[in-house]
Formats: structure tokens, C-alpha cells, sequence
């Protein structure tokens, strides 16, 4: 690919045009993949999803990945679908707040969420001048998840058969910490997105993360208070090292509580809004193998009923939502349904 296209690792050339064809092609490819697995365990046809909802930071098309990735999906042409672009690292938690709160005002909905991330819209030949390209590029990398959420139907004695809910999404919430406004940003520029995280980044979370955690979670009554947070698992995207050393830290958590976090890192790296779903299916995974009487390889989050889904994006604006293991266990990042009842 850089062979074919050597402006790529030229600062100085436009490469803008060439970065958004490659991603194109490349996003719909892994999104669908990771859409066609969460459906096949949801167990239901593909007509049967009413809403779309697609998150990326690679590119801006349209008619985007959502379009492609309906019709070679096999959904309905009156499927309702929404495409979210440039949200950063909180691009996964925005997308599954958006499905809450479809689900919410559409009875029996089912909405395919699609989250798929490729880095090259922001790679770059290394520049010891710009150490917050470097960061990122160690740091960044591809890949793609999808849940399908909805409400439940088990008042309805002929909704369909499907696979039991893993989690029920209680509450969403969002804050920007102010005056952060420039410590996160993308641009799209000739040469391509242009990532820009301060240092300050980890020291802002740190500073402010118990605040919107409280402000989150007070209202359901599962404040840290005087015990502090350690009663909840939690679901963090793993935007790097410093950053989940400053939830930690910020919170007072145990070690092991970011377990699922610091593993979904070690493997894959930050994918962008993808990750947060591959958090949750770590969390679903170690939940299963407790379950199953199996030790895990690493000390790991306790047996939590609630918890919370956290995710940091431009402009420092940090996304929460509260969640409940559901009881019946099954596939998260294959699907996450939302209770109405809980």
C-alpha cells in the first residue's frame, strides 16, 4: 500500500484523497464482518434489525459504510440508519447512547450498532518533532465490533426467539470538562486526520472522572461515597496506559478492576471507538469463565452486578453509562439489549 502510494509518507504531499479511498473500501469490509457475527448469535434474520447506527473516525462519505453495509447485510430498505463521523475515542460509547435512546422511543426496536476503525486516515512517517504523532501511532491500531441493543419483549408472548441480553443500559450520560477544548481535537487536513492530544490529557482525567461519575451514577443511588467505586466493574476504553492509570487512580480502584481494559490494550491497542466493544466482550468472556468455576490467567474484576461504561473524546468530553449484568450471561459485543423494565 505505501509502495503504491508513497505521499503517505510524505508530510509535504497531499495525500487526503488517497487515505479516503483506501477507507472506503476498507471500513465497510470490517464493520460488516463484525456485523454479520454479532447477527448470526443474536439469532434472528437480518430483516428483522430495524436501525443502523455507524460510528468511524476514517473518512466522511456519502453514501457512507452504513448504506453499503445494510444492503450487503441484507437489511431492509426502510431501515432507519445514522452515521456518526469524527467522535474520537468516545465514538463507541456515543454510538451505543444514540441506540439507547432509539430503542427507547421505538418499542420492539433492534438496532445494529457498527463501530470500525482504521488507522491509516491518520498514519504518518515518524517525526521526533511531534511526539503526540508518535503516541499515537504506537498506541493506535484497526479493528471493528458490533452489538445490537434493543428493548425487551418478554411481555410480548409472540416476540421472536433471540439471544438473552448480556447487559441492560440504564442510564447515558455526557460531560465536557471545561476549558479542554484544545487538549483533544482532529482535523482533517490535506494530509490527512491530524490526532492532537495533549499531556495534559491523563492529569485532566484524573482530576475530573470522579465528579462525573458521581454526577452518573448519584441518581441511581450507586455512588462511590464514603466506600468508594470499587462496588461496580467497570468498562473503560482503553485509550492508552496513562489514561487508564488515571481512572484508577482518580476512582481509588482496586488493582485488577481495569483488568479487561488493560488486556483489550496489550492485544489490540486503541482502536478508536471500536475498542469500548471489545472491552465489553473481555468483561462478557471473564464473566463466563468465573461462571464456569475456571480461574482466570490474571487477576481481574470481582463478580459485579453493576457497573459502568466509560469514554474519553475531543474536547474533553468524557461519556458514561450505568449498566447491569444481566443475569442469563450470553455475547457482548454480539449484543447488548437495553431493559425497559430495569
Amino acid at each position: 500500500m505505501i509502495a503504491a502510494h508513497p505521499e503517505l509518507l510524505d508530510r509535504a504531499a497531499p495525500s487526503l484523497d488517497a487515505r479516503l479511498g483506501i477507507a472506503r473500501d476498507a471500513v465497510p469490509e470490517l464493520a460488516m464482518a463484525a456485523a454479520a457475527r454479532a447477527i448470526a448469535e443474536w439469532g434472528r434474520p437480518a430483516a428483522d434489525i430495524t436501525h443502523l447506527v455507524v460510528s468511524t473516525n476514517a473518512g466522511a462519505h456519502a453514501p457512507g459504510a452504513d448504506a453499503r453495509r445494510a444492503e450487503r447485510l441484507g437489511l431492509r430498505a426502510t431501515v432507519q440508519r445514522a452515521v456518526l463521523y469524527m467522535h474520537g475515542c468516545s465514538a463507541g460509547c456515543s454510538a451505543l447512547r444514540l441506540a439507547k435512546d432509539i430503542a427507547e422511543s421505538n418499542r420492539r426496536a433492534r438496532v445494529l450498532v457498527a463501530c470500525a476503525e482504521v488507522f491509516l486516515i491518520a498514519f504518518a512517517a515518524p517525526d521526533e518533532a511531534r511526539l503526540d504523532a508518535l503516541v499515537a501511532a504506537s498506541l493506535f491500531g484497526d479493528g471493528a465490533g458490533a452489538v445490537i441493543v434493543g428493548t425487551d419483549g418478554d411481555d410480548d408472548p409472540g416476540a421472536p426467539v433471540e439471544h438473552p441480553p448480556i447487559f441492560h443500559m440504564l442510564s447515558a450520560s455526557q460531560t465536557t470538562i471545561a476549558g479542554t477544548h484544545q487538549r483533544v481535537s482532529l482535523q482533517l487536513s490535506e494530509s490527512g486526520l491530524d490526532y492532537k492530544i495533549s499531556g495534559e490529557v491523563p492529569a485532566l482525567v484524573r482530576a475530573g472522572i470522579e465528579r462525573c461519575m458521581e454526577d452518573a451514577l448519584a441518581p441511581l443511588g450507586l455512588a462511590g461515597g464514603g466506600g468508594g467505586w470499587n462496588h461496580l466493574f467497570w468498562a473503560m476504553h482503553p485509550g492508552g496506559r496513562a489514561i487508564l492509570d488515571s481512572y484508577e487512580a482518580g476512582l481509588r480502584l482496586e488493582p485488577g478492576k481495569l483488568a479487561a481494559s488493560r488486556r483489550v490494550l496489550s492485544e489490540y491497542g486503541n482502536m478508536s471507538g471500536a475498542a469500548i466493544i471489545f472491552v465489553l466482550d473481555e468483561l462478557r468472556r471473564r464473566r463466563r469463565r468465573r461462571d464456569g468455576g475456571e480461574e482466570e490467567e490474571e487477576e481481574s474484576d470481582e463478580y459485579c452486578e453493576w457497573g459502568a461504561m466509560v469514554g474519553v473524546g475531543p474536547g474533553l468530553t468524557i461519556e458514561t453509562m450505568v449498566l447491569r449484568a444481566s443475569a442469563t450471561g450470553g455475547h457482548v459485543g454480539d449484543e447488548v439489549k437495553k431493559s425497559t423494565t430495569a
